[in-house]
């Protein structure tokens, strides 16, 4: 879930290719782990560095780590804005990186593109620092699998060492197959091209990231139980953290498969309300009275010419004592009528989302083409079309 526009989401470090980029305080704890976990491999390689070295070594390789997982991020983002997409912002934070991307794909080819990014530059610079430590620092050995496991010894050979295996770790995990990880991203473009469903894409991708946070908790509980032991420390836990955002990123994808699916249902036309106009110094019981007669359930505010100029809050009237509404012209529970609070009858689906979430507001105002009016748009009936998913 990304943070709301006007809210930092932590400190901001740059903007390349002009895309604000931000660290998250939670950053710090994921530091602090990495330094915990990479102690003693660094200790290993670094046995003139002592303890308190080998924690200041891993403190540098976690920010090498993260630059990395910027890079990855901006592969994403630099395809993302080659189609046209705007980029809100990266942030960095505990469990990675996440790229703000205001608007999807139109078409499955795209969003696979925009989603191998990320994994290609990570298996890139995975490919690159394996290439690096074969030819400076592993002497007379070019093994993967020797090199995975018998580090180098010295600082840049064994951070050079850690960083492309680190990549490596991260380019893989990235495409396993479901949502939130880039993997999902792919199996949904896979299928939205197969079905020519977005939708269907989504559900298929959710599911199984739903999966793959079940497989992530089984694989780390298996050792316990084959061991008979309760499971305990720090790696079992970020397994648990890492597969509840997995398994929370899906849901959320499959709550939003659940909007989407029901985009089709929301027409201005059929959710307006028929509109009253009344002049802005009508009591409010007076103009209510007539509403009633009229069976109109809004009322909106016109001037001497019957141009529109405001619209009735309901809230407002709801809020007014019924005693009172005699002595309470329309006026003073109105809004003044704004450009962006009118809205064309025709708008639907995710076209009169958009228009909306430009200016919030309960009540808008729906014109015909020639400007004549329409009726009135309610936000809560808007909710209600969505209630329950």
């Amino acid at each position: 879930m990304s943070t709301p526009a006007n809210q930092s989401p932590g400190l901001r470090i740059g903007s390349p290719f002009g895309i604000p980029v931000y660290i998250s305080p939670t950053w710090l704890i994921v530091a602090a782990f990495i330094a915990f976990s990479f102690q003693d491999v660094f200790a290993a390689s670094l046995p003139g560095y002592g303890d308190a070295g080998a924690i200041v070594v891993a403190l540098i390789f976690a920010v090498l780590l993260y630059a990395s997982v910027l890079l990855h991020e901006l592969a994403h983002c630099v395809v993302a804005k080659h189609y046209g997409l705007p980029v809100r912002r990266i942030v960095l934070y505990m469990l990675g990186g996440v790229s703000e991307i205001e608007r999807e794909p139109e078409t499955a080819g795209r969003e696979f593109n925009v989603a191998v990014a990320g994994p290609v530059l990570s298996l890139g610079l995975a490919v690159i620092g394996y290439a690096v430590s074969a030819a400076l620092f592993v002497e007379g050995s070019i093994n993967p699998l020797h090199m995975a496991v018998h580090p180098p010894v010295g600082l840049i050979p064994v951070l050079i060492w850690q960083l492309w295996l680190s990549n490596l770790i991260v380019g893989i995990f990235n495409l396993l197959p479901g949502l939130p990880l880039d993997g999902g991203r792919l199996l949904r473009a896979g299928v939205w091209k197969a079905t020519k469903d977005p939708g269907r894409g989504t559900l298929a991708a959710a599911w199984g990231g739903r999966t793959v946070a079940v497989v992530i908790v089984a694989l780390s509980l298996l050792p316990y139980v084959a061991a008979g032991q309760m499971p305990t420390g720090f790696s079992w836990l970020w397994s648990v953290v890492l597969a509840a955002f997995i398994w929370l990123g899906a849901s959320q994808s499959l709550r939003v498969a659940r909007v989407r699916a029901r985009l089709p249902q929301l027409r201005a036309r059929v959710l307006a309300r028929r509109a009253l106009p009344v002049t802005a110094e009508t009591p409010l019981s007076e103009a209510l009275r007539r509403a009633g007669d009229a069976g109109a359930g809004a009322m909106v505010v016109v001037d001497h010419d019957g141009r529109p100029v405001g619209i009735v809050n309901e809230a407002a009237i709801n809020a007014t004592p019924e005693h009172r509404r005699p002595w309470v012209n329309v006026g003073s529970v109105s809004r003044t009528l704004e450009p962006s609070l009118v809205l064309g009858a025709d708008l639907e689906g995710e076209s009169l989302l958009e228009a909306m979430r430009g200016t919030p507001a309960a009540e808008y105002l729906l014109v015909e083409q020639g400007g004549e009016i329409y009726g009135v748009l309610s936000t809560a009936d808007v909710n209600r079309v969505f209630t329950g998913v």
